[in-house]
């Protein structure tokens, strides 16, 4: 039985077969062994262990337009509280988001001359991906990742081994109630797509009101097409959205509204090429 999982393995691409050995092909040395610091092992794990789960409840989630952890898992309270049930449960899903990350928050940071800015902090940024792909990028940038006390930890050895240590550090703390690192350049990766238009208005104008004037706001999302048709992954993300949390994703204008009506200018979006896409956004002088 073992060699025909080995052996349709060797037809996905994951494994090469030498004889009566097998070893891992390199997308798979890459992307699904845990040593490689582009694993996205974590995610496969909370893929299965929570996603499969709610995805299973799709029907549902559909007539009633609403995400399926209680139904899936008995969880009440806070969406997110469900992803930190066990230490195991948090560190599959911190080192999830940590894998995906890297697949875009380089691009991201390249999508646009960031250079004017001198301190970015990376709000609910996890282990930091973003923030250290910005520090790495431009040399003269400090970093800030802000995140709840239990993720803040996991951010740590990441910031220390970047080649921008020096200007990294991690804070704790909740965005939506805790007073925000100062900063003329925020970042938002893939944290607006969770929550209902009123949090993210509550959290856009808490933004603004942090920044100097000329600041910006970036935001790295999967943007869909201007006629919300395509592509392929932002509608199955839309759909991921739908069972799992009480956001969506949107297109480029749809980013263009919520911002503008918090205060933000000058809204340009840019396709990155990579699983996020890339929103910048400027406060008003």
């Amino acid at each position: 039985g073992l060699s025909r999982l080995l052996d349709a393995c060797c037809a996905l691409g994951l494994l090469r077969r030498d004889g009566l050995l097998y070893s891992n092909a390199p997308a798979a040395a890459r992307y699904l062994a845990r040593q490689s610091p582009d694993s996205l092992a974590g995610y496969v794990l909370y893929s299965n262990e929570a996603l499969w789960q709610l995805w299973a409840r799709l029907e549902d989630s559909l007539r009633e337009g609403s995400p399926r952890w209680r139904q899936a898992f008995g969880i009440e309270g806070p969406i997110f509280s469900g992803f930190f049930r066990t230490p195991e449960a948090r560190r599959a899903f911190i080192q999830g988001m940590h894998g995906f990350g890297r697949l875009s928050s380089p691009a991201v940071v390249r999508a646009f001359n960031l250079s004017r800015f001198n301190q970015i902090a990376d709000l609910g940024g996890t282990t930091g991906h973003l923030a250290i792909a910005a520090c790495e990028r431009y040399g003269a940038m400090r970093g800030i990742v802000f995140d709840l006390p239990e993720v803040v930890a996991f951010a740590q050895p990441c910031l220390a081994a970047s080649r921008a240590a020096d200007r990294l550090a991690a804070v704790a703390g909740d965005f939506f109630i805790d007073p925000l690192p100062p900063a003329d350049l925020y970042a938002l990766g893939r944290i607006l797509h969770d929550w209902p238009d009123e949090k993210i208005f509550m959290l856009l104008r808490r933004i603004h009101a942090a920044l100097p004037p000329g600041g910006g706001l970036l935001i790295a999302e999967t943007l869909l097409d201007d006629d919300g048709l395509g592509p392929i992954p932002a509608l199955m993300q839309s759909l991921n959205m739908l069972v799992c949390t009480e956001g969506r994703e949107r297109t480029a204008g749809g980013y263009a509204d919520l911002l503008e009506e918090c205060g933000f200018h000058k809204v340009e979006a840019r396709r990155t090429g990579a699983p996020l896409d890339a929103v910048l956004a400027i406060r008003k002088e």
